[in-house]
Order: C-alpha cells, then sequence, then structure tokens
C-alpha cells in the first residue's frame, strides 16, 4: 500500500486517479481547493494550493507518491498554471529534502501535443489546430521541458493519446516514449479510466522515474 496524495482530485482525470487508486487498497489523500466540495473516493481530503511551495511541501509530507492532475481549464488558463505549478511542485518537494524529511515521488498529467508523430513532427505542428488547443498543448510541453532540466526530484509525466475522454475501464493499454501511439484502428486514444489504471500501475511498478511515457488503448 502506498501513500498518495493527488493533487487536483476533483478533475475529471484526478477523480479517476483516486478511484483506481483507492480501489486498489492505497492510502489516497485528495488536495483540493475547497474541501467542502470534495464528493469523491478518497480516504482523507486536504485544502492545497499547487502554486504555492509551502503548501505542496505540506501536502507531500509523509507520502510516498504526489500526484498532479492540475488542470487550467481554457488555454490562457493552462497557460498561467501548468508550468508554474511545475517549477512549485518541485520547489516544494526540494524543501523536503533540505529538511532531510525526503521527498515523496511526483507523477504529473502531461499532455500529447509534444509527442511526435513523425521525426521531428509533434502532434502540435498539425495544420489548423485551434489556438486555445495549441495553448493548452505548450502549456503542458513547457512543463515536460522544465521538469526535464530536473535530476534531484523523482518525477514522472504521463503523457496521455491524442484523445483521451469517457470509456470504459478495460485495464488494458500500450506503452510508448516519444511517439504517438495509435491502437489497430489507427487511433490515438485513451479513456480517463484506462488512462487512471496506467498511472496508478506506473506508482506500482515503477518504469519511468526521469521521464516522459504515454499511454494508448490498444
Amino acid at each position: 500500500m502506498a501513500r498518495i496524495a493527488v493533487i487536483g482530485a476533483n478533475g475529471t482525470i484526478g477523480s479517476a486517479i483516486v478511484a483506481e487508486a483507492a480501489a486498489r487498497g492505497h492510502e489516497v489523500t485528495a488536495v483540493v481547493r475547497d474541501p467542502d466540495r470534495y464528493r469523491g473516493e478518497a480516504a482523507s481530503v486536504e485544502r492545497g494550493d499547487v502554486l504555492d511551495p509551502a503548501d505542496v511541501a505540506r501536502v507531500a509530507a509523509g507520502r510516498d507518491v504526489l500526484v498532479s492532475a492540475v488542470g487550467g481549464g481554457d488555454g490562457p488558463g493552462h497557460l498561467a498554471l501548468i508550468e508554474p505549478a511545475a517549477r512549485s511542485l518541485v520547489e516544494g518537494l526540494r524543501s523536503l529534502d533540505q529538511r532531510g524529511d525526503g521527498a515523496p515521488r511526483l507523477i504529473a498529467v502531461g499532455g500529447a501535443g509534444s509527442l511526435e508523430t513523425a521525426p521531428g513532427v509533434r502532434v502540435w505542428d498539425i495544420p489548423g489546430l485551434p489556438e486555445p488547443i495549441l495553448q493548452i498543448m505548450h502549456a503542458h510541453g513547457e512543463a515536460l521541458a522544465y521538469y526535464r532540466t530536473v535530476t534531484d526530484i523523482r518525477w514522472t509525466v504521463l503523457s496521455p493519446a491524442a484523445e483521451i475522454g469517457p470509456g470504459e475501464r478495460t485495464g488494458h493499454y500500450r506503452t510508448g516514449l516519444e511517439q504517438l501511439l495509435t491502437d489497430t484502428a489507427g487511433r490515438s486514444f485513451i479513456s480517463v479510466p484506462d488512462y487512471a489504471v496506467a498511472l496508478v500501475d506506473e506508482i506500482e511498478q515503477p518504469e519511468h522515474i526521469g521521464e516522459r511515457f504515454t499511454c494508448c488503448a490498444l
């Protein structure tokens, strides 16, 4: 059993991660802006601000894993949140190490925009993408670029397929690193429940510390 804190536990992806981890018997704490509005399946709930490194350190203390599932809503919201949140998360975890308390592992929900569709070509290079979508993609890309400069914190970023949305929990998926994955029909899709399965599998069997990986339906 791992002690897991999930920041952004009220969101679609965050709540799925909480549910999957709790169903497997992990001790899960939901970290949200307004605990009074939380109706999920976490064992405990705490108020937390992902942009406050001291708050990050507080909710991360004593945990084995800190999951960041924060989202900024629209494009400008993502630009204002995702990369700054990455810096705040790392700073907060570093402060635990400096105090001698030990930092938990960090797993962040990423984006698909920076995945390659061909050598040197990324999803965000597809012509005609709306500007708000590009902003969301580049916000996650900037956060990933920052994480890749970090060597003293155990981090992982999990990028979904090009499409992530409602669907069944099959418990089956493919993983890769830098290339966009597709299923047997040529579609790049992962259901939210199966994305949560992939993330909790990574918690239980770490294979991607210090790197980004991606998942897709079979």
